[in-house]
C-alpha cells in the first residue's frame, strides 16, 4: 500500500532544525563523538574504540515499510511518537553523503540521543561529510523506546528505529532507501560488493573487468571484494564497494559508502584476510560486540557477545580500496552461495542468472537471524532490504544483464557434499582472477546440467567435481531443483522464462 494516513512533507518538517534547536548538537567531529561515547568505550590494545550493544543484530521481524506492509494506525502512531520525542530529547544530528554518482547521491540525516553517541560515531565513519547539502533521507533512532519497532516510509525517505541500539539498523535504514531510489530511476539496488580488476591477457594486453559480488552476510562477500588477488606489476584489483551499490541502466555501478566498511570480524584471519585484518587492528577502527578483555586484548575468534561481531574500518586503511567508489561498467556478476551441491563455480545464461538472483541461496547468519544461523535459506537478490514486489526485481535484473551483456556465475565459497572438500579463499580468488583474464575453459556437464570449468589455471578442478563427493547425488539434485521450482512459483509477477530456468 502507499503511505496513506500521514502527511509526508509536514511530518519531516516536524523534525528539529539542527542548526537552531537548543536540544541538538549538530555535526560534531569524529573526535568529539568518540569523546561523547567515552563512558561506553573499552580501548583496545590497538588504541581503537570498542563498544558492546544490547541489540546485536537487526530486528528483521519487527521491521515494516509502508510500501509492502499494511500500516495500521499504531504504525503511524509509532512514527509520530518518534518525531515528537525529538523535540525534548538531547540529540546528536549527523549529516552524511551516501554515494558520489551524479544520479545516485543522497544526503542522509541521523538523529540519535547524545547518550548513544557510539552509534553516531560508528555510523558517521562509513559515509562522507555532507558539506551543507539539504537532507534527502532521515532516520530517528531512539534506543530507549519501550518497544522494538522499525518503521519505514520509503516515499517520504523516513525511518524510525525504536527500541534498538544496534548500529546496523542506522546503516541499513539509509541503504535500504538508497536501493529503493535506484529502482525508481530504472536501475536496481544490489546488496553487493563491487571491484575493478586489471589483468593481462595471453596477448599481453591489459584487460579491465568490473566485477560485482552478491551474497548475504558472512558468505565471503567482503573477503572476495577486498582481496587484492595477489596481483603484481601491471595487474591490480581494487575494491570499490563492500555492501550496497546501485546498478544503473547505463551499466555503471554506483557506490554508497565512501569512508568505511562495516565488516564481520568473527574468525577474522590474518593469513587469509590480511587487508581486512590490518584495517580492523588499526587505531582508526571501531569495534562493535567484539570480544575485548578489560586490558584491551582483542579476540576476533571468540563469540563472547555474538557471532555477529563487527568492525567499522576505514577505506584508506585497505591497500586494495580504490579512491573511487563507482564502477564504470559491470562485466561480471558472481552469486555467492554455500550450497554443498554447487560446484566451486558455474557459468549461467541470462535466464539462469535471473533465477539465481531470485533464489538467493545461502546460509542464514547471525547478522540476519541468530536463532537460524547455519540453516539453508533463500533470500531474493540475497537482499533482505528490498522495498516493492520481489518478482519485479528479478525481471529488472534479467533485463539489465541481457541488455548490458553481463557474464554471470554462481560461486560456492563453502564446501562440497558433507564437508569432505572445503573451497578455500585461495581457490575462490584464483577463480575470480582467471574469470577476469578469460582463461577458464568451460564445458557443459550433462549430469550436473551446468556449464562448469574444464580447466582453471592453478587449480586441479577435477578434484572439485560435486557428484564425486555427494552420496546419491542425482536424487539430491532432483530434490534441490524441485525445491527451487516450488520457491520460484511463489512470485506471480516473475516472468515465466525465469521461473522455468532452474539449474
Amino acid at each position: 500500500m502507499s503511505e496513506t494516513g500521514t502527511e509526508t512533507r509536514p511530518l519531516v518538517r516536524q523534525l528539529p532544525d539542527p542548526s537552531a534547536a537548543t536540544n541538538v548538537r549538530y555535526n560534531p567531529s569524529l573526535e568529539e563523538l568518540r569523546e561523547l561515547a567515552a563512558p561506553d568505550e573499552t580501548t583496545t590494545e590497538f588504541g581503537s574504540a570498542s563498544y558492546v550493544s544490547e541489540f546485536r543484530s537487526r530486528s528483521a521481524d519487527r521491521t515494516k515499510n509502508a510500501v509492502d506492509d499494511d500500516f495500521t494506525a499504531r504504525d503511524h502512531a509509532l512514527v509520530e511518537e518518534a518525531i515528537d520525542r525529538t523535540a525534548s530529547t538531547e540529540l546528536l544530528c549527523i549529516d552524511r553523503l551516501m554515494g558520489r554518482h551524479p544520479d545516485a547521491t543522497f544526503c542522509c540525516r541521523l538523529f540519535v540521543p547524545v547518550e548513544y553517541a557510539r552509534i553516531a560515531y560508528a555510523w558517521a565513519g562509513l559515509f562522507e561529510p555532507a558539506d551543507g547539502q539539504d537532507p534527502d533521507l532521515y532516520t530517528v533512532q531512539l534506543p530507549d523506546f519501550d518497544e522494538t519497532a522499525i518503521r519505514v516510509l520509503p516515499d517520504t525517505g523516513f525511518t524510525a528505529v525504536l527500541g534498538s541500539d544496534y548500529t546496523g539498523e542506522a546503516k541499513k535504514s539509509f541503504l535500504r532507501l538508497f536501493m529503493y531510489r535506484i529502482k525508481q530511476q530504472g536501475g536496481l539496488g544490489l546488496h553487493a560488493g563491487s571491484k575493478r580488476v586489471r589483468v593481462r591477457t595471453d596477448e599481453g594486453d591489459v584487460r579491465t573487468v568490473g566485477q560485482v559480488f552478491m551474497g548475504l552476510s558472512a558468505t565471503g562477500k567482503s573477503t572476495l571484494t577486498s582481496h587484492g588477488c595477489w596481483l603484481e606489476d601491471s595487474e591490480d584489483a581494487a575494491m570499490l564497494q563492500d555492501d550496497v551499490c546501485g546498478l544503473l541502466p547505463d551499466g555503471s555501478v554506483a557506490g554508497s559508502e565512501g569512508e568505511g566498511l562495516y565488516i564481520k570480524t568473527i574468525g577474522l584471519d590474518e593469513d587469509e584476510q590480511p587487508e581486512l585484518y590490518e584495517a580492523a587492528t588499526d587505531e582508526s577502527a571501531i569495534l562493535e560486540n567484539v570480544a575485548v578483555d578489560d586490558d584491551g586484548t582483542v579476540h576476533f575468534d571468540e563469540d563472547r557477545h555474538t557471532a555477529n561481531s563487527r568492525a567499522i574500518v576505514r577505506r584508506d586503511e585497505l591497500e586494495s580500496a580504490d579512491e573511487e567508489i563507482d564502477l564504470g561498467r559491470i562485466d561480471q556478476v558472481f552469486f555467492i552461495t554455500r550450497n554443498p551441491l554447487m560446484p566451486p563455480v558455474a557459468r549461467l545464461d541470462e535466464e539462469q542468472a535471473a533465477a539465481a538472483f531470485m533464489l538467493g541461496e545461502s546460509i542464514e547468519t547471525s547478522a540476519g537471524d541468530p536463532e537460524r544461523a547455519g540453516e539453508s535459506i533463500r533470500v531474493v537478490g540475497t537482499n533482505p532490504f528490498i522495498v516493492g514486489p520481489e518478482g519485479e526485481e528479478g525481471n529488472i535484473f534479467h533485463e539489465l544483464v541481457d541488455i548490458l551483456d553481463v557474464d554471470c556465475y554462481v560461486i560456492n565459497t563453502g564446501y562440497l557434499g558433507e564437508g569432505a572438500v572445503d573451497i578455500g579463499v585461495t581457490e575462490s580468488v584464483a577463480i575470480l582472477t582467471e574469470a577476469a583474464r578469460g582463461t577458464i575453459e568451460w564445458t557443459d556437464d550433462d549430469r550436473m546440467d551446468l556449464t562448469i570449468p574444464e580447466t582453471v589455471p592453478g587449480i586441479d578442478i577435477a578434484d572439485y567435481y560435486v557428484p564425486d563427493h555427494v552420496d546419491e547425488y542425482d536424487e539430491a539434485l532432483a530434490k534441490l531443483r524441485a525445491e527451487r521450482r516450488e520457491y520460484l512459483a511463489r512470485f506471480d509477477d516473475l516472468r515465466e522464462e525465469i521461473r522455468t530456468a532452474v539449474y
